[in-house]
């Protein structure tokens, strides 16, 4: 997720956490772990106000996140007070300072700058937080979201097994589209995808591993024209991302200049607007699917549950399914590709 922030904060974060978190992140199946999807209870949330702080209504996976919360509210009977982030920590800041004199009794926060954090913290009500995707230090009561390492492992891995099926494990390239702004979540999806990937073809030589901070749709129709420049004649160019946005992006620049068939692409969220895009690609390897629109099936039941003084694992993460052209039909009702 796009942040506008300094990049000393954003470099920060990732210098304080980045060495200890890569040579942590264990290979297993992307539907390891996690926590079963429950439906709110009808009743279960009467007399309380529940707030969110949006990522971003303008992108889908923001979008279908608060539509399943809003819903999984409504169920539960709760007041529902929502505020979009807009990617933005000053924004999101704002938005705590509402929930505080709207008397939120308990918030979802989805704001996608991890360096503002702890002023947003700070404002709002102190309250049960629960923080989604993105680590929301100090006042998160759980996080819940991406199981981030094993997400980005599961498809790195996927295209691990392509290159060595298809070619060996040759390839000339690893562009990696990051978003630095979100901090640890970042480095887990995109150290994870590396791992994955080196579990099957060994570890990537650091003259073929490319990294921009370009993880949102505009950002790689910015910066892939560029990085293809820079690998003329090569037609085995893996590109990840950390959302599907990224991988739009790159193969929508790559169409532009004729070399939409060099790249091989791997993403995460497999969410609906790109559903008949992997459908219909095959070059587009895998996505991680995080099911964005069954996370209030998560966030609403288990923030009622803080509210009411009820204890919560703190990691309230989603059960992942690798998903690809193949099997695509079996998860999702894909329609007019």
């Amino acid at each position: 997720m796009k942040v506008v922030s300094s990049s000393k904060a954003r470099l920060g974060v990732i210098a304080a956490l980045a060495i200890s978190t890569l040579i942590t992140i264990q290979i297993v199946p992307a539907s390891a772990g996690g926590v079963d999807f429950r439906k709110a209870v009808a009743g279960s949330g009467k007399g309380i106000t529940i707030g969110l702080i949006g990522l971003d209504d303008s992108i889908g996976f923001g979008k279908d996140v608060h539509d399943s919360i809003a819903r999984e509210a409504a169920k539960a009977g709760a007041k529902f007070v929502f505020c979009d982030g807009k990617l933005k920590g000053d924004v999101a800041l704002a938005c705590a300072k509402t929930f505080k004199l709207k008397k939120v009794q308990g918030y979802l926060n989805f704001n996608a700058d991890a360096a503002a954090s702890a002023a947003i913290c700070k404002a709002g009500p102190q309250v049960p937080v629960i923080a989604i995707d993105i680590e929301q230090d100090p006042c998160q009561s759980a996080f819940m979201g991406a199981d981030n390492a094993n997400a980005g492992a599961s498809t790195g891995k996927a295209i691990g097994d392509y290159f060595k099926k298809n070619f060996n494990c040759e390839y000339d390239a690893f562009i990696s589209l990051e978003d630095y702004g979100v901090g640890i979540a970042n480095e887990l999806r995109m150290g994870g995808y590396r791992s994955g990937f080196a579990s099957v073809c060994g570890a990537i030589p650091a003259a073929k591993l490319k990294k921009y901070d370009a993880g949102r749709l505009d950002k790689a129709l910015e910066v892939m024209p560029d990085a293809l420049t820079t690998l003329p004649g090569k037609n085995k160019i893996i590109v990840v991302a950390i959302n599907d946005q990224g991988i739009q992006g790159a193969f929508s620049a790559a169409k532009a200049v004729g070399r939409e068939k060099d790249i091989y692409a791997g993403s995460q969220g497999a969410e609906k607007t790109v559903w008949c895009d992997i459908k219909t690609n095959d070059h587009w390897l895998g996505a991680t699917a995080y099911f964005p629109e069954r996370y209030g099936e998560i966030g609403v039941p288990y923030l009622i549950d803080l509210i009411k003084g009820k204890k919560v694992p703190f990691q309230l993460k989603i059960k992942h399914v690798a998903i690809n052209g193949t099997n695509i039909d079996k998860n999702f009702k894909v329609t007019g590709c």
